[in-house]
């Protein structure tokens, strides 16, 4: 993240380059031009249904764009979660309106096959060529660092390693002089107080500065000395080198902030995530509602005490909600001692033992879902007592809680269920959870779906 001041501009204004464009381009025309190349196949690409559908799953495959510098397997993989969010939305709408009925099956089929295709392949062909068709043409613009400091070297290796980002470097300037093969030839320029000089008198059009925030007297220093230049300047602050969530630039009114722990479910990744959680648990509940009928009489048959067992745990950030699950045990502990299942647990019925064994126990919690209190995929809830316990204990505990609790979650896909006997344990579930949050993607969310459906006969953590 990088707070820049830009000399040719009025204020903090985005920068749209060529390498945006296409990521922004790529998998619309990918989509709707794949969608017209079947229709026409069959005959109707002029049909005025098939149009407006060409257009709207151009405008539907329009947000998050790909990022080109990336690894070929995450374009890939970004292909088919791109796919699926289109197909998924058009179905919806389709059921909703009734237009599905308008177009024919053989040309979605054969688009349904085509679409990713066409989207891996322009994505595949955009990361081999836009290096090479943007230094042909020159596209590139010199830079120079400001500090060999962590932040320092963190940009000059993006700068490095990203073909894509049209930015040469031409070296670090820094009053330590940082030896040359420290980067493996990176020149060290000067003295922090030489730049001015060398501005002047070469073609420098970016400068990122990467002094900790400590050296503020400095820093103003040096943008006044670059005053009566046209150079871009990027402040590049220390603290993005810590720990943070979701980390990003925002606008209050015309004033830049910086956020440093914050969701990553606002805007539109907020709506993709409600929308999909509902019609989900929607779905699975229409779907699983007789095996939850039988699982609630064998319950209520095989043990005295409730078909649900309900217990407050801590929700969206930090309130409390009312959790549902299948009860287990003989027990319904509720209170502010409570003690985790443990393997051979005698609390735990014999019909229980099945139902945890295979997560049938957490099937109610799709009714959370629907009330909105839960997600599908997000941190496990804990019982507030757990939660009053290692908050204390483990730092950043309750940042798991700026997002909804899921029924599953990364930590659980990686082996981080079942008793948390000791705080090291503990301790690596957050850690997982954390880690979901910094990184969280709608891809992401599938990969642990699919992962826990493949451990709910053989995780050896569930009892």
């Amino acid at each position: 993240m990088q707070v820049a001041i830009d000399r040719q501009a009025s204020g903090l204004k985005p920068h749209l380059s060529l390498v945006s464009l296409f990521e922004a381009l790529l998998d619309p025309i990918a989509f709707s031009g794949s969608l017209l190349a079947v229709a026409a196949l069959h005959g109707v690409a002029g049909d005025p249904a098939y149009v407006v559908l060409a257009v709207t799953v151009f405008l539907l495959a329009q947000p998050s764009p790909m990022r080109i510098d990336s690894g070929l397997r995450a374009l890939y993989r970004g292909s088919w979660v791109k796919a699926l969010m289109v197909f998924s939305g058009l179905a919806l709408a389709g059921l909703a309106t009734g237009y599905g009925k308008a177009y024919d099956s053989r040309v979605l089929l054969g688009w349904f096959i085509l679409g990713p295709l066409a989207s891996a392949l322009l994505r595949h062909a955009a990361h081999a060529l836009t290096p090479l068709v943007m230094a042909r043409a020159g596209y590139f613009r010199h830079a120079v660092i400001v500090g060999a400091s962590p932040a320092g070297l963190a940009v000059a290796d993006r700068i490095e390693r990203s073909r894509s980002t049209g930015k040469r470097l031409l070296g670090f300037f820094d009053d330590r002089q940082p030896e040359r093969h420290a980067r493996g030839g990176i020149e060290c320029l000067g003295r922090i107080r030489e730049l001015a000089d060398y501005v002047h008198s070469h073609a420098v059009d970016v400068i990122y500065i990467a002094l900790p925030m400590s050296n503020q007297p400095r820093i103003l220093q040096l943008l006044d000395e670059l005053r009566d230049t046209t150079v871009s300047i990027y402040f590049v602050p220390d603290l993005f080198m810590t720990d943070l969530i979701q980390a990003r630039m925002d606008d209050l009114g015309g004033v830049p902030v910086v956020a440093v722990c914050e969701t990553p479910f606002t805007g539109l990744n907020a709506v993709v995530k409600q929308a999909f959680d509902f019609v989900a648990a929607a779905m699975i509940l229409v779907l699983i509602s007789p095996l939850m009928v039988a699982i609630a009489i064998a319950v209520k048959a095989t043990s005295a005490g409730p078909v649900l067992f309900r217990q407050h745990r801590y929700g969206l950030d930090g309130e409390r909600i009312l959790v549902y699950k299948f009860r287990s045990m003989t027990v319904c502990e509720n209170g502010d001692r409570i003690t985790q299942a443990q393997a051979n647990d005698r609390r735990v019925t014999p019909l229980g033992a099945f139902l945890r064994r295979s997560s049938l126990d957490e099937l109610p919690q799709f009714i959370n879902v629907l009330q909105g209190r839960m997600s599908i995929v997000g941190p496990r809830p804990h019982a507030v007592a757990h939660n009053e316990t290692y908050r204390k204990l483990i730092k950043g505990y309750m940042v798991r809680h700026k997002v909804r609790p899921g029924i599953t979650g990364w930590a659980q896909v990686n082996g981080c269920r079942g008793e948390t006997e000791t705080l090291d344990k503990m301790k690596r579930r957050i850690d997982y959870d954390l880690e979901y949050l910094r990184h969280w993607s709608f891809g992401l969310d599938l990969r642990i779906i699919l992962r826990t459906v493949g451990l709910m006969h053989k995780d050896p953590n569930a009892y």
